[in-house]
């Protein structure tokens, strides 16, 4: 069984998933000049899903789009209201910046967050983990159902779809593109690090519980997990002042994804010595850049 095939068995059983069950389109709202959806997917278990989708307006000629990954921060009540309000980490919000690039956005909101908020981290991780599922493992069904979702929609270019997030949506971001090859390029900020590596070094607590898939780490070391994207292009952005990515996880990361690299594709790895937990002004810009050249037209 190959690397890709055992992380997928290790998530549990929810995952792939198998889509969701229905999407309802609320309300629409002009966001820069573009349209944004109030929708609702309905998962299999019948529990409602809040997701935002920004889009051009009808009768445009199809677009690039990422699924957008948000944040943690143990900002429970923020989930996709990321896309259109920012947060404190990062340089404002996505929505204006995407739009400008002819990028559309899905941002679904993931269990604990936001209006899922209830039942909580430690109570939604533990039932599954009781299980033998995982709540990483649902947060990963859920976004590449986001994936079926943007391949189908006729504002949408099918060949063209990114992953882009920032500390839990990074690391969403980045296991989404290495176990969904649809995903053509994926920009993940603010997560990078060696698992062991931490555990060593005992700074491994500042994760959440969400993120536990037991027996990870004799089957994949971070940067392998990471490396499942090559030959398609990633992005990765670490502060060496972040606590959850200190130097030395970092280097063995760095070293495992560049060695999955080696034969070829674009890696593309920043690293500021003195950036905490944070999206600087230098990180936006290159994620533009990125987002932009790789999933713009066909050259």
């Amino acid at each position: 069984m190959d690397r890709r095939a055992r992380l997928s068995r290790l998530l549990g059983p929810g995952f792939p998933g198998t889509g969701f069950a229905d999407a309802t389109r609320l309300a629409t709202a002009d966001c820069h000049g573009w349209v944004l959806e109030d929708l609702r997917f309905a998962s299999a278990v019948d529990e409602a899903i809040p997701a935002y989708f920004l889009r051009p307006p009808e009768g445009a000629a199809p677009v690039p789009a990422v699924v957008y990954c948000h944040a943690h921060g143990n900002r429970y009540h923020m989930g996709r209201d990321e896309l259109l309000a920012g947060r404190p980490a990062l340089q404002g919000a996505y929505a204006a910046d995407l739009v400008a690039a002819g990028i559309a956005a899905l941002c679904i909101e993931m269990p604990c967050f936001g209006a899922r908020a209830a039942p909580d981290e430690s109570t939604r991780a533990k039932a599954a983990l009781w299980r033998g599922e995982t709540l990483f493992g649902q947060m990963l069904a859920e976004q590449r159902a986001g994936v079926d979702f943007l391949a189908d929609h006729p504002s949408v270019r099918a060949d063209r779809i990114g992953a882009v997030g920032f500390s839990m949506g990074s690391t969403l971001a980045f296991w989404l593109a290495a176990l969904e090859p649809r995903i053509r390029a994926a920009s993940a900020l603010g997560s990078l690090a060696d698992l062991e590596t931490l555990v060593d070094l005992g700074a491994h607590d500042g994760h959440g519980i969400y993120m536990t898939v037991p027996g990870l780490l004799p089957v994949a070391r971070t940067g392998q997990i990471a490396g499942l994207v090559a030959p398609r292009a990633l992005q990765v952005g670490v502060g060496l002042r972040d606590g959850a990515t200190p130097e030395a996880a970092v280097n063995v990361a760095r070293a495992d994804l560049e060695a999955a690299y080696a034969a070829g594709g674009r890696l593309e790895v920043i690293v500021d010595a003195g950036a905490g937990h944070e999206e600087t002004p230098m990180m936006r810009a290159a994620v533009l850049q990125f987002l932009s050249e790789e999933l713009g037209p066909a050259r």
